[in-house]
C-alpha cells in the first residue's frame, strides 16, 4: 500500500465497519459469511489491507450494498 493512499484504504475500512454494524454483525460472523479469518475483517476496517473485487462483491452481498457504497467517502 502507497502511503499517499492510506487515507483512502482507512476511509474504505470505516464503511465497511459502518455498514456490518448497520446490519448488527459481528467481525466473527461477517468473516465467517465471506470466507476470511477475523483477523482479516478487522485489518480491513482499520485500513491496514487492500481488499480483491472478488471479496469485495463477496461484501457487498452480505451486507446487502452496492460497491459504490464501500467508495462513498465522508470527509
Amino acid at each position: 500500500m502507497k502511503p499517499e493512499y492510506k487515507n483512502l484504504y482507512e476511509k474504505f475500512g470505516l464503511n465497511v465497519a459502518y455498514y456490518r454494524k448497520a446490519k448488527k454483525i459481528t467481525q466473527i460472523q461477517l468473516a465467517e459469511l465471506v470466507d476470511v479469518d477475523r483477523s482479516h475483517i478487522s485489518a480491513i476496517e482499520l485500513g491496514n489491507v487492500g481488499v480483491s473485487f472478488d471479496l469485495i462483491f463477496k461484501l457487498c452481498e452480505v451486507l446487502e450494498i452496492k460497491p459504490r457504497q464501500l467508495f462513498d467517502f465522508r470527509d
